[in-house]
């Protein structure tokens, strides 16, 4: 095992292309689960140069049925839209939330993936789809997330608020950042470099030093402020590095869905099963059981049966029951992997880790899932229906389960 190394992530911001794609997506979603908490919902976007573009299949009761959108629904999509763009702040010549073409092309659910997934008399309700998902959880950090991805989120969740408020008036919404620390052990000792490139007013460039040197020393003030002096005493940085970034967003780059799935999990830090979670309601396990099983993760970590912990779990389309649950430790465990595993299958309320008790013990079928679009799924801190995966609330049934 290593003991001295640089390990590097990376975070984009809500203004980033990308990102624009998956908030929109997740708005769709809560907007679906507010009215029907069993609906199915499966959204693509597309954002490019004064254009979004939804694409995808959806059920939901009183919204649309039987192939039928229900009076106003479509306008209140578009209307959801907007406001999210609105909310991040586009009011740009190139891509502005009033004037923006909207094309809406979700279509109803394939009757073959219902039939899969719904439950039936006979039948518990199997996953929404096949396929491998990941939790991870180090003790690096407080809310126990890699800190090359915790610190690169921190900084543009700061510019973000500097933005919004007015403190950095000079911002605009798109950005991207970049940490890489020095470990010794299993600890980061020092940030080595520290890469930002965010969107800027006209002027904040190479063509005008003084205000160039304005922005440098802002987000010089940011890093500051959020990653600790001891971790800064040799850090190289690189701030808009192309000299302009005027030009950002959709406008600049064309955004998709799901295209920042290693931003969105552990930074590169633990394997990723390769499905994205945005614009997906709760019965795709890409999500749901990227949820839990970081939420299994954590807990471990937050009971002190190790310090880093990965989780695996596998799911059939239609099948309820997981087909494998892998623990690894990384030879941190006090007890061993192997019964960390069985501790976990035996936890009554759990329910044995079918998509519906994932589900109802995560509390998933509820509009809470914008949020979750911008700055990372995890680590994050859970407040009311809000990333509930992020609770530790298993520490003393696994720590029962080793007395």
């Amino acid at each position: 095992m290593r003991t001295d190394y640089l390990f590097t992530s990376e975070s984009v911001s809500e203004g980033h292309p990308d990102k624009v794609s998956d908030q929109i997506s997740d708005a769709i979603v809560d907007l679906f689960l507010s009215k029907d908490p069993e609906a199915r919902i499966a959204c693509e976007t597309l954002t490019t140069t004064q254009l979004v573009v939804l694409a995808g299949e959806i059920r939901c009761k009183g919204v649309y049925e039987n192939g039928q959108w229900a009076p106003g629904a479509q306008e209140e999509i578009e209307q959801a839209v907007r406001d999210t763009v609105k909310r991040i702040g586009y009011a740009q010549d190139g891509f502005h939330w009033e004037k923006f073409e909207f094309i809406n092309r979700l279509h109803g659910q394939s009757a073959h993936i219902a039939q899969g997934v719904d439950a039936g008399e006979n039948k518990d309700e199997g996953a929404g789809d096949q396929g491998i998902m990941f939790g991870y959880a180090t003790d690096e950090t407080p809310g126990l997330m890699p800190a090359t991805l915790y610190y690169s989120h921190k900084i543009l969740e700061r510019m973000a608020a500097d933005r919004h408020s007015g403190a950095a008036p000079f911002l605009e919404p798109d950005a991207k950042s970049q940490v890489t620390l020095r470990y010794e052990g299993s600890l980061p000792v020092a940030a080595t470099a520290i890469v930002v490139s965010t969107q800027h007013k006209a002027g904040y460039d190479e063509n005008d030093p003084a205000k160039q040197a304005e922005l440098e020393a802002y987000v010089k003030g940011v890093i500051a402020d959020v990653i600790p002096p001891v971790l800064l005493r040799e850090t190289e940085y690189f701030i808009n590095p192309t000299g302009s970034f005027e030009i950002g967003g959709p406008d600049g780059d064309a955004g998709l869905t799901g295209r920042k799935i290693i931003v969105d999990t552990y930074g590169g830090a633990a394997p990723h099963g390769g499905g994205a979670f945005s614009g997906k309601d709760p019965t795709k396990v890409d999500r749901s059981a990227a949820y839990i099983t970081r939420y299994l993760a954590k807990n471990v970590v937050a009971a002190g049966l190790a310090t880093r912990c990965t989780i695996q779990i596998a799911y059939a389309i239609g099948v309820s029951k997981p087909l494998s649950l892998y623990v690894d430790t990384h030879d941190t465990s006090t007890v061993g992997d192997d019964k960390i595993e069985q501790a976990i299958l035996g936890i009554a309320k759990l329910g044995g880790l079918t998509p519906r008790s994932i589900r109802t013990h995560l509390g998933l079928n509820k509009p809470i899932y914008q949020p979750t679009a911008a700055y990372g799924h995890f680590g994050r801190k859970p407040e009311g229906d809000f990333f509930p995966w992020e609770r530790t609330d298993l520490v003393d049934d696994l720590k029962a389960a080793f007395a």
